[in-house]
């Protein structure tokens, strides 16, 4: 399961490089992070791809797919403004509500099982790689008691982004 949960990781980091550039390089001789900008027609298009690669990862581990919840992706949206308020990734909102505090205010029905969040220059599949790669984040995408996920993201205009995905029951 392990192999496989890495094949999987590896294979998403494959298929971010198929944007062949060259990068810049630093003094440092590592390549300095670029900007990844979302534009109004990628909107519509990141929270279908994020929910196919985390369905696929969950079934090749012998889990069942999750469905987008408009609930989760509205508490998810957020927290990703109020991360980008505090200019901090936590998961505390400036108000102090916790993510159970939020996905209750939507009117989410489920329990809620788990909150991702990100602050990065990185576009939403480097986001689910990095998130695979730490197992407090891969516990709550691979969570088997997951039936719905919400993901969302807040762009400043420097071009950071705070990603924030939520899974409920």
């Amino acid at each position: 399961m392990t192999r496989l949960i890495a094949s999987l990781v590896a294979a998403l980091f494959v298929l971010t490089a198929c944007n062949v550039t060259t990068p810049q390089l630093g003094p440092d001789g590592k390549p300095l992070p670029s900007v990844f900008r979302i534009t109004n027609s990628q909107k519509n298009k990141i929270p279908f791809r994020v929910l196919d690669s985390v369905n696929a990862l969950r079934v090749a581990a012998g889990l069942t797919p999750v469905a987008l919840s408009a609930e989760l992706t509205a508490a998810a949206a957020t927290q990703s403004q109020d991360m980008s308020i505090q200019n901090r990734p936590w998961h505390f909102g400036s108000d102090g509500s916790s993510p159970i505090d939020r996905v209750a205010r939507t009117g989410y029905a489920g329990n809620m099982l788990g909150e991702n969040i990100s602050e990065t220059f990185e576009n939403d599949v480097d986001t689910l790689a990095a998130w695979m790669t730490e197992a407090d984040t891969r516990s709550v995408i691979m969570n088997p008691e997951a039936k719905f996920m919400g993901i969302s993201w807040f762009q400043e205009v420097s071009g950071k982004i705070w990603w924030t995905q939520v899974f409920g029951s």
